[in-house]
């Protein structure tokens, strides 16, 4: 536990700010993820990292012990939509973490692959064995997974390469001007907030690019396809809030007050996946379903139109 008393001259400021120039020990990144999981207290209550000091509080930062570098395997259900001895195609649900961070030590879906197939425990790092890609914790869809040093080495080349076709349905906020297009926008960290991604100035960030097309229009909202030419951070999140139309229920770069609460995730979902095995070479493509959640959703919008089915579907 660290105790910290704020100087009555720093009263105003943030307190992520604050602690940020008085905890040279740990990261920007680190402080905040620690804000966000209530270990810094103030006069014994928990603050948001824009808490605005006012002097003269206690400030108690808890620390946590660092995890282990080997995860603990977890026996979590698993939809598997393909699997052999090299590599695992998974449906992961929306709600379910990729690997271990900040505030998810536990039930994650590289702890569930870990006690399923434990071979896999050499592959990568000990804490996010098997992992080449990630999907957001409210994204749901698919993703794969190396079994072997083969398989990872191979897999993380194509990625590499921009061979690995990923297709995504989103469900948006607005009707876009054009049926189809580019996002073609560097990402980088947010300069206010680590936590979070933004498109940035040409060499504030790493080029990125999402093209998208409009499945059905709705008088308020959109469900577009889109595809990744490359693998940022929250891309299409980011790319789509970027030009005014957020993906419905995504709190963090879109409406905070959003009312699609009952989707458990953000209307985002990873419905097609293409790569070639790491030893057949073969090429390999795999769909997923949309689920009920974002079906619900769409159901919801076509009733309010007066229509029924997949009515406007490409």
């Amino acid at each position: 536990m660290l105790a910290l008393s704020v100087p009555a001259d720093q009263a105003g400021r943030r307190l992520d700010r604050w602690l940020a120039d008085s905890v040279r020990d740990l990261s920007r990144a680190r402080l905040q993820s620690l804000i966000e999981a209530g270990q810094v207290r103030i006069d014994g209550r928990a603050r948001k990292a824009a808490y605005r000091l006012v002097g003269g509080e206690s400030v108690e930062v808890e620390i946590p012990p660092p995890p282990s570098e080997m995860l603990a395997p977890e026996p979590i259900t698993l939809s598997i939509v393909f699997e052999d001895e090299h590599v695992i195609v998974i449906d992961k649900p929306a709600g379910l973490v990729v690997h271990p961070g900040a505030g998810n030590a536990r039930g994650t879906l590289a702890a569930a692959v870990l006690a399923h197939a434990p071979g896999i425990a050499s592959v990568g790092s000990p804490r996010r064995p098997g992992i080449v890609h990630r999907l957001d914790k409210g994204t749901s869809g698919l993703l794969v997974m190396a079994k072997t040093h083969t398989a990872y080495e191979s897999l993380t080349a194509q990625l590499a390469a921009r061979t690995v076709t990923r297709r995504y349905l989103a469900v948006v906020h607005g009707r876009l001007p054009s049926p189809e297009g580019v996002i073609d926008a560097p990402i980088g960290r947010d300069p206010h907030d680590r936590l979070r991604m933004a498109v940035r100035s040409r060499g504030g960030g790493k080029r990125a690019v999402t093209r998208y097309r409009e499945l059905e229009r709705f008088s308020h909202h959109s469900m577009l396809e889109a595809r990744l030419e490359t693998g940022r951070t929250h891309q299409i999140r980011v790319h789509l809030a970027s030009i005014g139309h957020p993906v419905v229920g995504d709190g963090v770069y879109g409406r905070r007050a959003d009312t699609s609460a009952h989707l458990e995730g953000v209307a985002l979902h990873a419905a097609a996946l293409g790569f070639l095995h790491p030893v057949t070479q073969k090429r390999l493509e795999f769909s997923a379903p949309v689920p009920p959640r974002i079906d619900h959703l769409l159901a919801e919008l076509r009733a309010r139109e007066g229509r029924h089915g997949a009515a406007g579907m490409a």
